[in-house]
């Protein structure tokens, strides 16, 4: 079997996912499989999934100018596929952890950089 590429998609809305459902999104190839994604996550993260979701998403139409607005060339960003993979009760990726310790590090005021203690 070949090995997918995984790629987490971070965005606000994949943060919010992971932190109410425990619900992880990865930019996967167009033509993997439900099944071939959860066992990839699995034998990657060495998580259980218990639940795998796939959406098409449509490249943009985009255009580009030359010339001083002369002429336009049209062209189009690639297609992608997401998936949206549910992780079994108290397994976590650790995809964000460097968000959350900024968070938790900005809650206390005393790790702040120059604030010193008194003594």
């Amino acid at each position: 079997m070949k090995t997918l590429i995984l790629k987490p998609k971070l965005s606000e809305k994949a943060y919010a996912l992971s932190e109410q459902r425990n619900t992880y999104t990865f930019e996967v190839p167009t033509l993997a499989s439900k099944q071939a994604v959860a066992q990839a996550v699995a034998k990657a993260y060495g998580v259980n999934v218990t639940a795998v979701r796939k959406a098409g998403v449509k490249g943009k139409t985009k255009r580009t100018f030359r010339r001083g607005m002369r002429s336009a060339q049209s062209g189009q960003r690639a297609d992608i596929r997401k998936a949206y993979v549910t992780l079994k009760e108290g397994d976590k990726l650790p995809i964000f952890a460097a968000v959350e310790d900024n968070a938790k590090s900005q809650a206390d005021p005393s790790t702040k950089l120059g604030v010193k203690e008194k003594k």
